[in-house]
């Protein structure tokens, strides 16, 4: 022992778990009167939200509530979504965020396999909610969250009530000065969030409240959030948690602008009524805002910050937003790691670039957040790096405290993952010289052709510098002399034409012949709630 280890101890004076609730409470207290939420005519102050989230952690401990159970919502995009970010974690419990767009088979699954004990749902999701109910074994409380500013001529109507209480009356039952804890550990669970599940069952990542907190001021930075900002939700607060924002604005005593349903109209109203100075979303936002028929486009004076993750945006897509007005900022993360955890940090010498090479340099993932202690490209065999020769694929890996605990009940998964001390995302990237990561591919999303590896994103790139493409997907068919081939989903532009014939001359004049796709297909290409295109899908089509 060292001079420095001598009584020295930790206490209560001088250590802390960290949480991410603790943000509220202070802003609660230094900003009592800032508007913390705008939901239609709805406006909320933080005294108001953090009283509410009180008032909803006493209401679930009086109802029996334990340290470490889980309390699921199916909610949208409405302050009740917030609160229970709060007010769930509050009494020591531990969020399910239940994706809306899911079937009633893999709802019951998800509420069975977290053993939820209470279930806070939307009645627009009641009917299926319902039908997942008589389908789990699980038999949690039910309350039914009956939105009072459900737009009267919203394009679908409120389901039955299913509960046994509805969400105000839960919340009258609590407490808006209950003293709440902090968690017992920060490597207490705060959330769970269920992968895809795209071949079986998903997975549910557990998330601690020290990941969650360091995200808070992770996000801070790489979405460069001033003071007091104005944050429209047309990301799914559902989907990572919202990328852990729910709890971030309130670092900045920022404004949440809540959204039920993803429109080009109102999300230009919401710009321009708020003064909406930042939102997240897939690459597929981005098109309904700069494809937006004229009627439904609003001007705004303020630059304002898209944080867009999943494919890389086209370069027809960066132009377009920047001429309408938006700043994008690239990021990418998994489910496992919070969300995005990788920035694309524009360096100011690459302003003086062309526009063309702007956006190539733009298309790169990035590097490490500031709260992620490491980020590379390394060969799974041999669990080494990659040079950083741009050219070297391998698989990118994370580690640090913004990675998951692991997988519910499934340690077999959770070893398989964290192999060699570093999280395994199953992503195929190369290593650039100056250390920015760029993705190549999803390892199942390789197309291996006549022994050649094809990047199915390359390809993807290829067809969105073509004028008329709005959506491009490429995945492998089997083919009897190369093994596999490339087959290309597209979805055209509004209002613009392009055969298929068109579409491959334009890849052969981009790409070497072999990279070229075989085939063009013209459909919807079908996305996730959070507009990620579902390749498995695709797959079975191309057959």
């Amino acid at each position: 022992m060292g001079i420095y280890d001598e009584n020295l101890d930790r206490n209560a004076a001088n250590h802390q778990p960290l949480t991410p609730l603790t943000y509220l409470s202070r802003a609660a207290h230094t900003f009592p009167d800032t508007v913390a939420i705008i939901h239609g005519r709805l406006r909320r102050t933080y005294r108001d939200f953090y009283a509410r989230s009180k008032r909803l952690a006493s209401a679930l401990e009086r109802r029996g509530i334990r340290s470490g159970e889980t309390v699921a919502v199916m909610l949208s995009n409405t302050p009740a979504m917030l609160e229970a970010h709060h007010g769930v974690p509050m009494a020591a419990a531990v969020l399910l965020s239940i994706n809306t767009r899911l079937d009633a088979a893999t709802i019951a699954f998800q509420l069975d396999h977290s053993e939820a004990k209470l279930v806070i749902v939307d009645r627009e999701f009641s009917a299926v909610m319902g039908a997942a109910l008589a389908l789990a074994k699980a038999r949690p409380v039910i309350v039914d969250y009956d939105d009072p500013d459900f737009p009267e001529d919203a394009p679908v109507a409120k389901g039955a009530a299913i509960g046994t209480i509805e969400y105000e009356a839960l919340l009258a039952e609590g407490d808006p000065d209950h003293d709440w804890p902090l968690p017992a550990d920060e490597w207490d669970a705060i959330s769970l969030n269920y992968t895809s599940g795209t071949t079986g069952n998903p997975k549910g990542v557990v998330y601690h409240h020290r990941g969650a907190a360091l995200m808070g001021y992770a996000n801070v930075v790489a979405a460069g959030l001033g003071q007091r900002p104005v944050y429209l939700w047309t990301l799914p607060m559902f989907h990572c948690n919202g990328w852990c924002f729910p709890w971030t604005l309130a670092v900045q005593a920022g404004t949440h602008v809540c959204l039920r349903w993803v429109r080009a109209k109102a999300m230009y109203d919401a710009i321009a009524d708020h003064g909406v100075t930042h939102l997240c979303g897939a690459p597929i936002v981005m098109s309904l805002l700069i494809n937006a028929a004229e009627a439904d486009k609003r001007p705004f004076d303020q630059t304002v910050t898209f944080n867009t993750a999943a494919a890389p945006p086209p370069q027809s897509v960066l132009a377009g937003m920047k001429r309408a007005g938006f700043a994008v900022t690239h990021l990418y993360g998994l489910t496992e790691t919070y969300g995005p955890a990788v920035v694309n940090e524009w360096q100011p010498v690459w302003d003086s670039l062309p526009d063309a090479e702007q956006a190539a340099l733009k298309a790169r993932q990035g590097v490490r957040y500031t709260a992620l202690e490491d980020l590379t490209v390394m060969n799974p065999e041999t669990m080494t790096r990659v040079p950083a020769d741009g050219e070297t694929i391998g698989e990118v890996m994370f580690r640090g405290n913004i990675v998951m605990r692991g997988y519910l009940k499934n340690p077999a998964a959770s070893a398989e993952a964290f192999r060699g001390g570093w999280f395994h995302s199953g992503d195929l990237g190369v290593l650039h010289e100056d250390g920015y990561i760029e993705l190549k591919d999803r390892a199942k999303d390789i197309i291996i052709s006549g022994g050649e590896n094809i990047s199915s994103i390359e390809v993807e790139n290829a067809l969105y510098q073509h004028p008329a493409v709005q959506t491009a997907a490429v995945v492998a068919r089997p083919h009897e002399t190369w093994g596999e081939t490339p087959v290309a989903f597209v979805e055209l532009k509004p209002g613009h034409d392009a055969s298929a014939e068109d579409l491959m001359a334009h890849c052969r004049s981009h790409l070497a012949r072999f990279k070229c796709p075989t085939a063009i297909v013209f459909a919807d290409v079908p996305k996730t709630s959070t507009g990620k295109i579902q390749k498995y899908v695709l797959r079975q089509m191309a057959l």
